[in-house]
């Protein structure tokens, strides 16, 4: 847990804020046919790689024809995911004025429905960012991921469900809103979730209806390798999507908050609550394409309407500034980043593993504190 108010002098965070507040206005001044030329073309490929995959599907009795229908439809289904529904639906394009493009409008190929997502994700977890018991994203209601979160023998398991959530992690984002955590514990009812309930039956019964049973019938005999293609294809873009947003969010490094430090924050203390609870992951720019740029997590929590082709491209000045203020800004390589996480998981799933137990950097800051 760390202290915000410690790192920088009111002054300084005001500062840092407005140097943040610039970097932005100075990206949508610049927004213009470019962005919307790269979107299109994205969602042009993700289009043909969705209908080459399928059509492949069809000669699905060649295995070499089967598993390069499956590479196209996982590709078709990271990209539809990633660079395309979670970055459209954050309102990245919804200056535009183009309704396929508009954050309300859009709807995914997953089963979590659009409009729950935009509140659980949108609203929650982008306005509580690491603040622990506010942000649901910390631990999704299964996991103990923060050593604030008291230990509890049901935590033992926290490898099992870790890895349950990466094979069914389309799943576990459409439960996410439901809230299933603290209606199991009486916190909540049933009933406060009829909205959320409708949303979900509807959504999971058309992705079902497309994946395991229209699109196999089509093929005829081939119908239960299509389905298997299929569910392959979900596997392969549940897999990559928990790894990336884990990635972003759960490292060694990053920090978490309290409610009553973060209480009547100002612009600049925001940003920096987004600095210190993110990581980047370093790669080429075919891994931030097929990540939707959620590689540079620090610049997506910074700006998350801002369409995410303009993270690489401001990362360096992001980074610059960080420097600046004596901030961390926390990057690595995936390999490096998922084994950070993966031990993350594992020791909190013990008891006595801390829970209060400061993370590295601020440990880091407090030993500075007292040698000043």
């Amino acid at each position: 847990m760390t202290g915000l108010q410690d790192r920088l002098t009111p002054e300084q965070v005001e500062e840092f804020g407005r140097e943040l507040d610039d970097l932005r206005k100075r990206i949508v001044a610049d927004l213009g046919q470019a962005d919307v030329d790269y979107i299109q073309n994205i969602i042009k490929t993700q289009r043909g790689l969705e209908i080459t995959g399928r059509a492949l599907l069809f000669a699905g009795f060649f295995p070499p024809a089967w598993l390069a229908g499956v590479g196209a439809l996982s590709l078709s289904k990271v990209l539809d995911n990633m660079e395309i529904g979670h970055n459209v639906m954050h309102g990245q394009y919804d200056w535009t004025r183009d309704p396929a493009l508009s954050s309300q409008r859009f709807e995914w190929d997953t089963v979590a429905p659009s409009e729950n997502w935009r509140h659980s994700h949108n609203y929650i977890h982008h306005t509580y960012t690491n603040i622990v018991d506010k942000d649901r994203d910390v631990g999704y209601g299964i996991l103990r991921i923060d050593p604030a979160q008291k230990w509890h023998p049901y935590y033992l398991g926290n490898p099992v469900y870790a890895t349950l959530l990466a094979l069914l992690f389309q799943w576990g984002v459409m439960l996410h809103d439901l809230e299933v955590d603290r209606l199991v514990k009486g916190e909540r009812t049933w009933s406060e979730f009829a909205d959320v309930r409708r949303r979900i039956v509807r959504k999971a019964s058309r992705q079902i209806g497309k994946d395991y049973v229209l699109f196999p019938l089509l093929t005829g005999p081939l119908a239960p390798l299509t389905l298997a293609g299929n569910a392959t294809a979900n596997l392969v873009r549940n897999l990559w999507a928990f790894s990336i947003i884990f990635c972003g969010h759960f490292p060694a490094d990053v920090e978490s908050f309290t409610e009553e430090e973060t209480e009547n924050e100002t612009r600049g203390q925001w940003y920096l609550r987004q600095i210190l609870g993110s990581a980047n992951i370093t790669g080429g720019k075919l891994f931030h394409i097929l990540s939707g740029n959620l590689s540079h997590q620090i610049e997506h929590h910074l700006f998350p309407d801002i369409p995410a082709r303009r993270y690489p491209q401001i990362a360096g000045e992001v980074r610059a500034i960080c420097e600046k203020y004596g901030l961390p800004y926390h990057t690595g390589p995936l390999r490096k980043q998922l084994w950070s996480v993966a031990k993350k998981i594992v020791k909190f799933a013990l008891p006595g593993s801390g829970d209060s137990t400061p993370a590295p950097a601020t440990l880091e800051r407090d030993r500075n504190l007292q040698a000043a």
